[in-house]
């Protein structure tokens, strides 16, 4: 006699095919849900973390290249420890990232702001 099989969420005794795993819809979201939202909640708030990052140098750099003080970018909720990538120029300066907007530090707590600009294949 075959074992029987329970919902992996709620434990009901399954009834139908052989591959089901849960008895509904609503217990199949709750056991995926359950599963991924402690590493969802992260990566969900470091992409807002990054995209807050990218509208606000959007915001302060309308023409591709401006200075802002590291003051005004703090106001505006910029978080300078996340970034998508890092540019390093032949010169040593370092620019930081959050896709295509990037800030280079300078002095005086001045921050250059830049954008890269696409490359056509």
């Amino acid at each position: 006699m075959p074992q029987e099989r329970l919902c992996l969420d709620c434990g009901t005794v399954l009834h139908g095919r052989s591959d089901k795993k849960f008895c509904d819809d609503q217990c199949r979201n709750n056991y995926n849900n359950q599963l991924n939202s402690e590493s969802y909640n992260l990566v969900r708030n470091i992409n807002n973390i990054l995209k807050r990052n990218r509208r606000i140098m959007e915001e302060f750099n309308p023409t591709g290249k401006t200075k802002v003080t590291r003051k005004k970018l703090s106001a505006k909720g910029f978080n300078f420890d996340y970034i998508t990538s890092i540019y390093q120029t032949k010169t040593g300066s370092t620019y930081n990232f959050c896709y295509e907007y990037g800030y280079l530090l300078l002095d005086n707590d001045e921050v250059l702001l830049v954008k890269r600009e696409e490359k056509e294949n």
